[in-house]
């Protein structure tokens, strides 16, 4: 019998660190789970099978492809691999391999501002940091042809098949701007196994097509050269075959047995298979049987070294779920643990101690060496971080007659390339094809659309085009496809350019508001990585009453109120609106700076209901309360009930005021601009003097609110005095109709707010 086990002396050191890396990730989550203590009895959790499916690949990518200026997505679950390369690479410190998943320690997945060393980006579950290299590279070409700084460099994807599933991936591989992002490069952990079980078929040639489909190359890494070697042998024709048809169940059951059971299974009733196996020996077939490329350095090195940097490019790299551990390919090895005694196998093989599990290579070993050069050649330099523009407050517009919040953002972003052209030239707007239906149709005129290059405009001689589109490197306009997964993770990672070039952008994303829910977890990714940014929901509302319960939005004052990271703003009138955009691009572009939610309309309101001071102490003491949360738009000499009204429904809101007084019944009139920071204001997570200016305790009444939107997101306001309270809002799915027959059918019209006024003062 021969013996086909390769030396591979040229890559021995290599191996050795592969070797150690599937160590220190299985000895973290072993210490997290089994060594650390536990007070709560709760499973602490990690990856280890998921983890070691990764090794080779990460392995062969930090120690020999990856240079300073590339970029890595790693997969939620490899996160422990992430931080043991790290520790090699001496970015991070012996002693956070023993806080994974502990308070304050390592985090479950990779994040870049929670984890103690590099991440260049935060991973989580549906296929976000999958897709995040994508829009990365959008980011970075968008800086670069924007002033420069942000250099090249590769974006790569480390993702697990499972994660193919997740339409965030097919959409952004299929949006056009994709195809031409030659420095994206994903490579697909090919295990074929998800949580519970090995995926029946896995539909790897499907996949394949659809990526060529799409424009991309793709590059296939099925087996590993010992099996490579056997193909070529009598007889390898006919394995080759037999191992390409078996399912995937099957296959992965052969990873259980032993050498005898390995040749009664394969060759199946072939005599060709069996006289070829007949000649190989227990250890070369053990080993053959596991030689998938995705655990081959060789087979990596030579896929790493043939990716085509004009298209984008796909690595499906086969691998086993759990490769060289105990559990290795058992369906349900997701969550498994290793026991200690298996442990102390492990260490056996590779040459690790489980007393001193963090032992480091010595710095003149050929592994340490190999440590050293890849440290060296992955050291960033320092950068320069570029202040964020000076920004006005207030631009000193007063709008008068009858006009749209929605239209004020429009406005707002035209004035600004006249007041402050410098802090202009940073804004970046995104929208996913609804450019011109959001109001952004004069600022795109003006500023053009964004293109990696010049393209022809072959309408710009067409006198009844209203909308020009001038595509070119200095437009500052992006438009998507209809998917605002794709709008708001491009909307995060221009947000994050700050921090990863020293470059500040301004990016602005507008999307139909009833959408915000769909945008909602990708764009919430983008928060939690640092992502700094300003989404704009409008339409909003069943003030879109024609458009019927499809189109409008219900719960998004809520979502804008619970985000995380993110303040939110409803303002009622187009200077409030003016205001509020201002102050949160004046959040943008800096160490612990904050995103921002608009919620706004397109319902003209007459714009003299705002009745903005005229004086300018008194104007911008107006300013302040408006970015503030809320402002007293009227205050009645004996008030008996206060009404607190939010965007839309001001009109509605001021109606009731003047009819209650004429019955008799002073009203307070209370105009809220922001629920978030009224809400934060109320629990103590800022200050106190805005509620105190708007609901003084000498001014507490019987209390109506109401707003576009459902109601519990003013509720908390009856709480802040402890009045009886009255709250209307949206609690069901819309209806098409005229605006009057919309709001009664709702309950959000005049007549029922002075209804609601009534009964709560007398009660």
């Amino acid at each position: 019998m021969t013996s086909l086990v390769p030396a591979r002396t040229e890559t021995a050191d290599l191996r050795e660190v592969e070797q150690r890396v599937l160590w220190l990730a299985t000895a973290m989550i072993d210490h997290a789970n089994r060594v650390r203590p536990n007070s709560s009895g709760l499973k602490v959790g990690g990856h280890q099978a998921s983890c070691a499916s990764m090794v080779s690949i990460m392995t062969a990518l930090y120690f020999e492809h990856l240079t300073a200026t590339d970029r890595v997505s790693v997969k939620p679950h490899a996160s422990p691999v992430l931080h043991a390369i790290n520790y090699l690479l001496g970015s991070l410190d012996e002693e956070h391999l023993t806080t994974l998943r502990s308070y304050g320690g390592v985090q479950s997945y990779p994040s870049r501002t929670k984890d103690p060393d590099p991440a260049d980006y935060s991973t989580g579950s549906v296929g976000i940091g999958a897709t995040a290299p994508i829009w990365g590279a959008v980011a970075r070409r968008y800086v670069d042809t924007h002033g420069g700084g942000a250099g090249t460099g590769r974006q790569y994807s480390l993702l697990g098949d499972a994660e193919l599933d997740e339409g965030a991936c097919w959409e952004a591989i299929l949006d056009p701007t994709v195809a031409d992002l030659g420095e994206v490069v994903w490579i697909v952990d090919l295990n074929r196994q998800s949580l519970d079980r090995v995926v029946p078929n896995i539909a790897a040639n499907r996949l394949q097509g659809m990526f060529t489909a799409a424009g991309w190359q793709v590059i296939t890494l099925k087996y590993g050269q010992v099996l490579e070697e056997l193909f070529t042998r009598p007889g390898g024709a006919a394995l080759r075959e037999r191992i390409d048809g078996m399912s995937n169940p099957e296959y992965q059951r052969l990873l259980r047995c032993t050498p005898g059971q390995l040749r009664e299974r394969i060759p199946a009733g072939d005599d060709a298979i069996q006289r070829l196996l007949a000649d190989v020996d227990d250890e070369t077939l053990a080993v053959a049987i596991r030689n998938l490329g995705g655990h081959d350095l060789d087979a990596l090195d030579s896929a790493f070294k043939a990716i085509d940097d004009t298209r984008p490019t796909v690595i499906f790299a086969y691998t086993i779920k759990g490769y060289g551990l105990a559990t290795e390919g058992h369906p349900q090895n997701h969550g498994s643990l290793l026991g200690e005694e298996q442990m102390r196998q492990l260490a056996g093989l590779v040459g690790a101690d489980l007393d001193d599990p963090w032992h480091r290579f010595a710095d003149d070993s050929p592994a340490g060496k190999r440590c050293a050069e890849a440290a060296s050649r992955l050291r960033r330099r320092e950068r320069a971080r570029v202040k964020p523009p000076k920004l006005p407050t207030d631009i000193g517009r007063t709008p008068s007659g009858t006009t749209t919040t929605q239209a004020a953002l429009g406005r707002t972003l035209l004035d600004l390339t006249r007041e402050s052209p410098e802090a202009a030239e940073r804004i970046v707007t995104l929208a996913p094809d609804v450019s011109s239906t959001t109001n952004l149709g004069g600022w795109l005129n003006k500023v053009g659309v964004w293109s990696p290059s010049e393209r022809v405009d072959w309408f710009a001689d067409d006198a009844e085009t209203i909308l020009h589109w001038r595509e070119r490197p200095a437009g500052q306009h992006i438009e998507l496809g209809i998917a605002e997964t794709n709008l708001v993770s491009l909307l995060g990672e221009l947000g994050s350019t700050w921090s990863r070039w020293g470059q500040p952008l301004l990016p602005i994303g507008v999307v139909y508001d009833c959408f915000l829910g769909r945008a909602l977890e990708p764009w919430s990714f983008g928060v939690y990585g640092g992502g700094q940014s300003i989404l704009v929901g409008t339409p909003s509302g069943v003030s879109l009453a024609p458009e019927g319960g499809a189109h409008q939005s219900v719960g998004t004052p809520s979502i804008g109120l619970e985000q995380p990271g993110v303040t939110s703003y409803e303002p009622a009138f187009a200077v409030d609106a003016e205001w509020c955009l201002l102050e949160a691009m004046s959040q943008l572009g800096k160490p612990g700076g904050s995103s921002s939610y608009l919620r706004l309309s397109t319902r003209p309101v007459d714009q003299s209901l705002a009745s903005v001071p005229g004086d300018p102490a008194a104007r911008e003491r107006r300013r302040r309360q408006v970015v503030g949360g809320a402002y007293a738009l009227r205050r009645h000499s004996d008030p008996q009930v206060t009404l607190v009204g939010m965007g839309a429904l001001m009109t509605e809101t001021l109606v009731a005021a003047d009819r209650l007084a004429d019955q008799g019944v002073g009203a307070d009139v209370v105009c809220v601009t922001s629920a978030d920071l009224l809400f934060r204001a109320h629990r103590g997570d800022a200050d106190r003097g805005v509620l105190d200016q708007v609901l003084p305790a000498d001014r507490a009444r019987p209390m109506v609110t109401v707003l576009d939107g459902h109601p519990h997101a003013l509720a908390f306001l009856a709480g802040v005095s402890r009045v009886p309270a009255v709250h209307l809002g949206v609690t069901g799915f819309g209806q098409s109709g005229s605006l009057e027959d919309v709001y009664r059918h709702h309950g959000l019209d005049t007549g029922t707010i002075i209804r609601a006024a009534l009964d709560v003062t007398h009660r």
